[in-house]
């Protein structure tokens, strides 16, 4: 497929930190991804939550099945666009490298032990992992990623006009990743089929859960109209095939609705090149208003119905406590952690890198991994 002006060519990649050897069957970006795949971080994906903790059951979602999700709408609206699929696959590959055991709720808990020292940023946390922490080569540490990837995974959320982090703003002194300007349009794809992927599995999820009903869906007037449809050409569906027919109709909408309004975008601003992607004061690949309204409503719906539900209420609260439990632990006597860690621990001149190391080593577990660990260290009765 020949790319568009305005896609990122892989010819003008602005390349890794360190030298690496070239590769002539695969592109940078496809190496990118090869590598993200074959990470450790990438696997432990499978063991950290969604929404619902890991071991509630593993038909409901994970931050791997959710970020492959991603990938398969960033490519389908990538093509679409005639953006460079491969670099769009892997940033959304990458997307959620970071996160925390628990979800958002482990990411409160790792946010309140750090409030100190700058807090956690799970994007942060993706780019340690990227840059330092996954250790595959003996020249260097990280996955030597290229500059777009790293770029489009950092700024998922937008510019980072204040930088507060110093890994951040450490690493960023050695490969400038143009924090204050938005990122390539591949990197806004990942960003948009984040939402599109989230919101629609989150249906799926709620609703097998038993949190809510078709019926209640149908307070969602989008919802209802494509329920009388499908109704009206399968009276007998039962709610499986029904819920499923909301979801797969819902992320076409979103993805067609964003490819529309994309395009008018593209030639509103005038994109020609990469560079005219950054220099917006926007985000180019967005929904229209109406759709817009739309996803408002569904979150609503969800936050009302799902998020605040008093199952995901208590396991979150519970699971921000275990994260907190742990970190003041390891701070407190960092002997309780592995002894691989003895000699880093031993040459640190400053709490602040004690608890980094914490941060990092607790934003490394999975569910179960940081649940053991908790009853290890807190449960008398259970073996050392």
């Amino acid at each position: 497929m020949e790319l568009a002006k305005y896609a990122v060519h892989p010819e003008q990649s602005h390349g890794r930190l360190y030298p690496d050897f070239t590769n002539i069957i695969r592109s940078p970006f496809q190496r990118d991804r090869d590598r993200l795949i074959h990470s450790s971080a990438f696997r432990k994906l499978d063991g950290k939550t969604q929404v619902f903790a890991y071991h509630e059951g593993k038909n409901y979602r994970t931050r791997l099945t959710h970020s492959i999700e991603v990938a398969q709408i960033t490519r389908t609206i990538c093509k679409s666009l005639c953006l460079n699929e491969e670099l769009g696959e892997a940033i959304a590959l990458a997307h959620d490298l970071g996160h925390s055991p628990f979800g958002h709720a482990g990411e409160r808990g790792l946010q309140n032990s750090m409030k100190k020292y700058g807090g956690f940023d799970h994007n942060i946390q993706s780019l340690k992992i990227m840059t330092k922490l996954e250790v595959h080569y003996p020249e260097f540490n990280g996955l030597n990623l290229t500059w777009e990837t790293l770029e489009g995974t950092v700024k998922h959320n937008g510019p980072i006009k204040k930088v507060s982090n110093s890994y951040l703003r450490e690493f960023n002194k050695k490969f400038d990743l143009d924090l204050k300007n938005y990122p390539s349009l591949e990197g806004q794809v990942g960003a948009a089929a984040d939402d599109i992927a989230y919101n629609n599995h989150d249906i799926d999820d709620g609703f097998r859960a038993g949190f809510f009903t078709i019926e209640q869906l149908r307070q969602l007037p989008f919802i209802d109209e494509i329920l009388c449809k499908f109704e009206k050409e399968h009276p007998d569906a039962d709610d499986n095939l029904r819920i499923y027919a909301i979801t797969r109709n819902t992320i076409a909408q979103m993805i067609f609705d964003i490819l529309k309004n994309t395009r008018e975008n593209l030639l509103k601003f005038k994109i020609s090149h990469p560079d005219d992607t950054r220099r917006q004061k926007s985000f180019i690949v967005d929904f229209s208003p109406e759709m817009a309204e739309r996803i408002k409503l569904l979150r609503g719906f969800l936050k009302k119905y799902f998020y605040t539900h008093t199952n995901v209420a208590r396991m979150d609260m519970k699971s921000t406590r275990i994260v907190e439990e742990l970190f003041q632990a390891y701070v407190s006597d960092y002997k309780l952690l592995p002894m691989e860690y003895r000699p880093i621990i031993e040459k640190f001149s400053s709490e602040e890198e004690l608890y980094n190391l914490v941060c990092e080593h607790i934003a490394g577990m999975t569910d179960m991994t940081a649940v053991e660990e908790h009853r290890r260290l807190f449960d008398p009765h259970t073996r050392f």
